[in-house]
């Protein structure tokens, strides 16, 4: 093979080489969506790439219209020192890349008027020569990729080939990461919010119940006692407290809107405990509108595996439902059947009932039979659908039956008992 075959050939293995390394990097650079590990990529492959000692990315800062380092080679001793250091786009080689977008080749900075010595001098590296070319996402440039000191001989086409084509992955792999990064800290303040909207609604629920069932207490007492004028404020008293109410369970409701089987801490509980956690709950509201609330009370072997809280206000959104939807005097039963591997938990009233064409959809958030606009109950249809979340998420099943408008409803939960 003559001398030029020879040439051709090993030029011909070189470029190769050279673009599978940047098929290599490509891959790499497509690996994490993480900042400062795409960053470490960039500069390790920068460098070896190029046959330079050292490499840096800069990238463009509006706010102050300046370069700043953002990463330098791992295995410089002066990386957090440049971190520190702005560059500005007046007289600097990186700034004349930014502005004029493109690459520039100095074999000898010394000589070259617009090389930062500060940079240098305030990080104690000493730059000889540099390559560095603008890093473009689309239409608009974000920084200057550069490569530092050649270790043999000078630069190159292929060097400045090479770091062109990794600038461009590398300034789309950094705006893909920065727009994670920032959609990370979006998702945090958001989740932030969420815990502190949670808690203040748990709070001021808890804080709410206790006063305003001794108000439901004596207004009701108040109601029976008085007559004329008086009975007619303490009737105002009293379903005024009952719409407080009302709302009072939409809040605690909103906490459990959206709710996975993980957030459950189950434990071992009589279901007698259940239920009369339940009736303490609601009895001054079943009072409150005359109605006779009876609770039969579960034998002491009858055993469930559920969420205390969570569980506990299923039920005792299926109470209240009841409650709101029977007239004045109505009969509420919360009662119970063994089943093979199961427990059925029944709510049975004596209330409006449900036509056949809305059993499934009360279950729906927002839903009420009535009429958004004329609905006498009050509330935001949120507790029959958050009922159906609690219980699913205990991997059991709820479903409601009536026989129509007058005829009163009943509610059956399906819940497996442990084995």
């Amino acid at each position: 093979m003559s001398a030029s075959h020879n040439a051709l050939f090993n030029q011909y293995e070189h470029e190769v080489r050279r673009l599978n390394r940047l098929v290599e990097v490509s891959l790499a650079l497509n690996s994490t969506l993480e900042l400062r590990p795409l960053l470490t990529i960039i500069m390790d492959h920068a460098a070896e790439i190029t046959g330079a000692e050292s490499a840096s990315v800069m990238l463009y800062d509006r706010k102050t219209d300046q370069l700043r380092f953002v990463a330098a080679t791992t295995q410089s001793p002066v990386t957090k020192e440049l971190l520190n250091i702005p560059v500005p786009l007046e007289n600097s080689i990186a700034g004349t890349i930014l502005r004029e977008d493109r690459a520039i080749v100095v074999d000898d900075v010394s000589t070259d008027p617009r090389h930062y010595r500060k940079a240098d001098d305030q990080s104690g590296f000493d730059t000889r020569s540099l390559l560095g070319v603008p890093m473009r996402s689309k239409d608009h440039i974000i920084g200057v990729l550069e490569a530092v000191n050649k270790i043999q001989g000078g630069w190159t086409e292929d060097d400045q080939r090479s770091l062109l084509v990794l600038a461009s992955q590398a300034a789309i792999a950094i705006q893909n990461a920065q727009m994670m990064e920032q959609l990370q800290r979006a998702f945090n303040e958001l989740d932030q919010l969420d815990k502190l909207k949670n808690d203040f609604i748990a709070i001021a629920s808890h804080e709410l119940r206790t006063p305003l069932s001794v108000i439901l207490g004596y207004a009701t007492f108040l109601k029976e006692e008085a007559q004329g004028e008086v009975g007619a404020h303490a009737s105002a008293v009293l379903n005024s407290a009952l719409r407080m109410r009302n709302l009072i369970e939409d809040m605690t409701n909103l906490r459990y809107l959206k709710l996975g089987e993980a957030e459950l801490k189950r434990e071992h509980l009589p279901l007698a405990a259940l239920f009369q956690a339940a009736q303490n709950d609601v009895q001054a509201l079943a009072q409150a509108k005359g109605h006779n609330l009876q609770v039969e009370t579960p034998d002491v072997s009858v055993v469930v595996v559920v969420d205390r809280v969570k569980f506990g206000m299923a039920l005792t959104n299926l109470l209240n439902n009841a409650i709101k939807f029977t007239p004045s005097g109505g009969q509420i039963r919360l009662t119970y059947n063994l089943k093979p591997g199961s427990v059925w938990i029944i709510v049975q009233d004596t209330g409006v009932g449900i036509p056949q064409d809305q059993l499934e959809k009360i279950f729906e958030e927002f839903h009420q039979v009535e009429d958004h606009m004329t609905r006498r109950h009050g509330g935001m249809g949120l507790g029959l659908s958050i009922a159906r979340a609690l219980v699913e998420a205990h991997s059991g099943r709820i479903w409601a039956e009536s026989q129509g408008p007058n005829h009163g409803s009943t509610f059956f939960i399906n819940l497996p008992l442990p084995r």
